[in-house]
């Protein structure tokens, strides 16, 4: 097998001092994707029962545990005032995209971490010298070569997994967003169409 004749062991020794950096990276970027899942879950966003009830046009209080919940509240508390209403729905978008830029950030720095590992250690390989040849030992030699490689794997190793994350979560925000959207605008054009056939104030007398 080839995972057998790999030493996991020594290609995270040989990264050296990289290894904490590259471990921090690795923790963050799971941290990140497992609650950003389970943050953005239908129904932590737009619950069920609140979406068929602005489908249908039922009155329905919000429940702040939730995006839509707030985003509701805060249509009734400023009914006539589709902006403000609008701006705040961005301001949910926002919070669902927190910790996203983080993971752009590992996916993009790992890597470049592990680079730095491998670089050092190439020169370490180089040095290696055999004092009475006055050349290096073959065998020494690429094996160092090799092992000198292990910080970038592991860079790359925790790239993908945060590329892809990041991806996924992007994807799922997107979704959310886009039906945020539909019923927003569902509730503002039924504030506005109640607006319309509200009877006028009477005018007072003189």
């Amino acid at each position: 097998m080839f995972f057998a004749s790999i030493d996991f062991a020594r290609i995270v020794r040989e990264a050296g001092l990289l290894i904490y950096p590259l471990g921090l990276c690795s923790v963050i970027a799971t941290f990140i994707i497992i609650e950003r899942w389970y943050a953005l879950r239908q129904s932590a966003v737009i619950p069920e029962h609140l979406s068929e009830a602005v489908i249908e046009g039922r009155a329905s209080a919000g429940d702040r545990r939730s995006s839509l919940g707030r985003i509701l509240e805060f249509a009734a508390n400023h009914a006539g005032d589709q902006e403000a209403t609008k701006a705040y729905a961005r301001l949910e978008v926002i919070k669902m995209e927190r910790g996203i830029s983080y993971l752009d950030t590992i996916y993009a720095a790992a890597p470049l971490i592990g680079l730095i590992g491998t670089v050092t250690g190439l020169l370490g390989a180089f040095s290696v010298v055999d004092p009475q040849t006055r050349m290096p030992d073959p065998v020494q030699f690429t094996e160092s070569v090799g092992y000198a490689l292990s910080a970038t794997v592991l860079g790359l190793c925790i790239a993908l997994p945060a590329l892809v994350g990041s991806g996924f979560l992007q994807r799922m925000i997107e979704k959310r967003t886009a039906h945020l959207d539909l019923l927003l605008e569902r509730v503002l054009a039924r504030q506005a169409s109640t607006a319309n056939t509200a009877p006028a104030a009477p005018v007072a007398k003189s």
